[in-house]
C-alpha cells in the first residue's frame, strides 16, 4: 500500500497525511519502531502478565511454573498499563506519534488513557464502535494511536475501518450484543454503512495506526492457530478542551455537568490551558472482560434489544 491508501513514512506527515485523515478518519505511520523498541514491548508484556510489574484489577491467577504462552493466552486487554510500566508510559509521546497529533488535532495535545491488547490465538474481536462513545471530548478532537507489536493480518483479527464515517459527528445507538465474536463492549448499529463498506488496515509490525474518535471501526477474532495479534492503544485530544469522562470522581458537585473535566492526564505536546487545576492520578490498570466468563450487561440480540427500547411500561397497580 502506498500514500493514496493512507499509509505514510514518519518524516513525510504533511499536508497530504492531514487530508487524508480529515476525509477517512485514519492513516498509518510505516515501521514507526524499530526492532529494539518492539523486543523490549514483547518483554514488557509478559512481564506485566506475570505480575512483575505491579497489580492489576482482574488479573488472572498464574503460577511461576506456567510458559510464557500459557500466561499470555489467558488476557485479552489490560487497560491503563502506562500506569504501572514505565516502558509502557514512554510510547505515550513518542515522536512519530506527536508528529502526527500535532497536525491532525493541534499544537496543544493530551493523553488519558493506554490499552495494551494481547489477543492470543482464539480470542475474540470487538464489535463496531466509535471510540468516542467511551470517551466523550467535547471538541471531536478524540485520537486513538494503535501500535502494532506483531503483523496485524485479516487471519490474526486486525483493524477494519468504514473511511468517511466519523464525518457526520454521529454517535450511533449502541446495545449489549449476542455475537460470540466479539467481546464485552456494545456494538454499534442503524448507521448507513454495511460491513462491505469497511476495509482492512492490515499492517507490519512496528507500524502506528492513527483514526478519529467517530470512525466506526472493529476487528475481527484471531483466527490464525497459534501466535499473537498485540497492540498498544493510546487515546489523546486537544489540551484546549475538558474532558467530561468519569465525572463523579473527579469533580466537585457543584460545578456541574458543563464544567466536567477528567484531569487524570499527560500532557504530550505543547501547552495545557487547564494547568491551573493541576492532576490527578485515579485510574488504574484493569482486565478487559473478553466475555469467556460472561459479561455483566447481558447479551442480547438487536431484535431483542430494539423491543426492549420500544416496550411500553407496565401499567401501576
Amino acid at each position: 500500500m502506498n500514500q493514496c491508501n493512507g499509509f505514510f513514512s514518519s518524516g513525510e506527515i504533511g499536508a497530504e497525511a492531514e487530508e487524508f485523515f480529515r476525509q477517512q478518519g485514519y492513516l498509518v505511520v510505516k515501521k514507526a519502531l524499530s526492532a529494539g523498541q518492539l523486543e523490549q514491548l514483547l518483554r514488557e508484556t509478559v512481564s506485566l502478565a506475570r505480575g512483575k510489574l505491579g497489580p492489576v484489577e482482574g488479573m488472572p491467577d498464574s503460577s511461576a511454573a506456567e510458559s510464557d504462552d500459557g500466561v499470555l493466552g489467558k488476557i485479552l486487554c489490560v487497560h491503563q498499563p502506562h500506569k504501572i510500566s514505565p516502558l509502557l508510559r514512554s510510547m505515550v509521546n513518542l515522536p512519530p506519534i506527536l508528529e502526527v497529533l500535532t497536525r491532525v488535532i493541534g499544537p496543544n495535545v493530551k493523553c488519558m488513557q493506554s490499552m495494551l491488547f494481547i489477543k492470543a490465538a482464539g480470542k475474540p474481536g470487538q464489535a463496531w464502535h466509535q471510540d468516542e462513545d467511551y470517551i466523550p471530548t467535547r471538541d471531536r478532537s478524540l485520537t486513538g494511536a494503535w501500535i502494532a507489536m506483531d503483523d496485524a493480518t485479516v487471519e490474526n483479527g486486525c483493524l477494519w475501518v468504514i473511511p468517511g464515517s466519523h464525518r457526520p459527528g454521529i454517535l450511533w445507538p449502541q446495545y449489549p450484543h449476542a455475537d460470540p465474536r466479539f467481546d464485552c463492549a456494545r456494538e454499534s448499529y442503524d448507521f448507513p454503512h454495511r460491513d462491505e463498506d469497511a476495509v482492512p488496515v492490515e499492517v507490519s509490525a512496528g507500524s502506528i495506526v492513527f483514526f478519529n474518535g467517530y470512525l466506526l471501526h472493529r476487528s475481527l477474532p484471531n483466527k490464525a492457530t497459534s501466535g499473537y495479534r498485540r497492540c498498544l492503544v493510546n487515546h489523546y485530544m486537544s489540551a484546549e478542551s475538558l474532558l467530561p469522562w468519569f465525572t463523579a470522581a473527579t469533580m466537585p458537585k457543584e460545578a456541574g455537568a458543563a464544567l466536567a473535566d477528567y484531569r487524570d492526564i499527560i500532557l504530550v505536546a505543547g501547552n495545557d490551558p487547564y494547568a491551573w487545576k493541576g492532576t490527578l492520578d485515579i485510574a488504574r490498570p484493569k482486565i478487559r472482560p473478553a466475555g469467556e466468563g460472561g459479561c455483566g450487561d447481558g447479551r442480547l440480540t438487536l431484535q431483542e434489544h430494539k423491543a426492549l427500547q420500544t416496550a411500553k411500561p407496565a401499567a401501576k397497580a
